[in-house]
C-alpha cells in the first residue's frame, strides 16, 4: 500500500511544474502535459517515486544514521524546520555554509566555539569583561546559534541528504555529490534530476506541496526509529535471558554448611579411635 494517494498530491498542488519556456529537458519522463504554457508533472509517477524515497529514508534511520534535510527556500524554512525536530534530524533553513560536508571539521570548530561560549558566560568568567566586549561575544553567539545551531549535534556526516529545490541548493548537492552521500529531492520542472539518487517530481514552490512531501518522508523516518527501538529492547531482553541460562545455578549457604557438617561428622565416624599407651613406669631406684 502507497504512503500517500494520487488524490491528495493532487489537492496539495503537488502537479504544478514551471513555465515551458523554462524546463529542463531530462524531465521529460516526469511530464504528463502542457497547459496553458505550463507543464503537468505525472501525479502517478510522483506516488512511486516517493513511496520508494519513504521507504530508503526508513531503512537509513532503522541502522540509527542521519539524515540531513536542507531547504533555504522562503515558504519551505518552517515547514522543514518542524518536521526535522519531530523526527529529531538536523537541518539547515538558512545561508549553506560552504564546504559544510567538504570541510566539515572546520564546521564542527564553530560549533564547539559556540558551546564553549555557553560554557564560559555560565561560570561566570565573562562577568569581568566590560559591556562592549560582551555584546560582541553576544552577537557573534546569536550569529552562529542562527547559521549552526541546527546541526549542534551532529558530530558526524549525515547518511543522507533531503533537498527541496534542487537548483536553489546545487552546492550542497554538489558537496554530496563529492562525497558519495545520497541525495532525496522534490524536483521540479525546471531541474535537472540526474544529480539526485532519489527523485521526487513535485511542485517544489507551493508550500502545501512541500508539507505534504515532507510529512510522508518524516513518518517513514519516524517508523524506522521505532523499529529501531523495538530490535534494541529485544537484543536487550534476549542478552539478559542468555546470561540467566549460562549462569551455574548456585547452591544456597544453608545447604552448603549442612552438607559439610555432615561430611565432617561421616570422617570423624570413619576415623580409628585413638588408643591410650600408657607412660612408661619409671624405672625403681636401686
Amino acid at each position: 500500500m502507497s504512503r500517500t494517494t494520487f488524490d491528495q498530491l493532487l489537492e496539495a498542488g503537488c502537479h504544478f511544474g514551471h513555465l515551458k519556456r523554462k524546463w529542463n529537458p531530462a524531465m521529460a519522463p516526469y511530464i504528463f502535459m502542457e497547459r496553458n504554457g505550463i507543464h503537468i508533472i505525472d501525479l502517478h509517477k510522483t506516488v512511486v517515486k516517493l513511496d520508494e524515497a519513504a521507504e530508503a529514508l526508513k531503512q537509513i534511520a532503522k541502522s540509527g544514521k542521519r539524515i540531513l534535510f536542507v531547504s533555504t527556500k522562503k515558504q519551505a524554512k518552517q515547514v522543514v524546520a518542524e518536521k526535522a525536530t519531530s523526527v529529531a534530524m538536523p537541518y539547515v533553513t538558512e545561508r549553506w555554509p560552504g564546504g559544510m560536508l567538504t570541510n566539515f571539521p572546520t564546521i564542527r570548530k564553530a560549533v564547539k566555539k559556540m558551546a564553549n561560549i555557553d560554557k564560559l558566560m555560565n561560570d561566570g568568567t565573562y562577568a569581568n569583561l566590560s559591556k562592549r566586549e560582551i555584546l560582541q561575544i553576544t552577537r557573534q553567539r546569536a550569529k552562529l546559534e542562527k547559521n549552526l545551531g541546527s546541526i549542534a549535534d551532529l558530530n558526524r556526516l549525515p547518511a543522507a541528504l533531503f533537498v527541496i529545490d534542487v537548483m536553489k541548493e546545487h552546492i550542497a548537492v554538489k558537496e554530496a555529490q563529492r562525497l558519495n552521500i545520497p541525495v532525496f529531492g522534490v524536483v521540479d520542472t525546471n531541474s535537472d534530476p540526474n544529480s539526485v539518487d532519489f527523485v521526487i517530481p513535485a511542485n517544489d514552490d507551493a508550500s502545501s506541496s512541500i508539507e505534504l512531501i515532507l510529512d510522508t518522508c518524516c513518518k517513514a523516518i519516524a517508523e524506522g526509529l521505532e523499529e529501531r527501538k523495538a530490535e534494541k529492547a529485544d537484543e536487550a531482553a534476549a542478552e539478559q535471558q542468555n546470561e540467566a541460562e549460562a549462569a551455574p545455578a548456585r547452591p544456597s549457604r544453608r545447604r552448603t554448611t549442612k552438607a559439610r557438617a555432615e561430611k565432617q561428622a561421616e570422617a570423624a565416624a570413619e576415623a580409628p579411635a585413638a588408643v591410650e599407651t600408657p607412660a612408661e613406669e619409671a624405672p625403681a631406684e636401686a
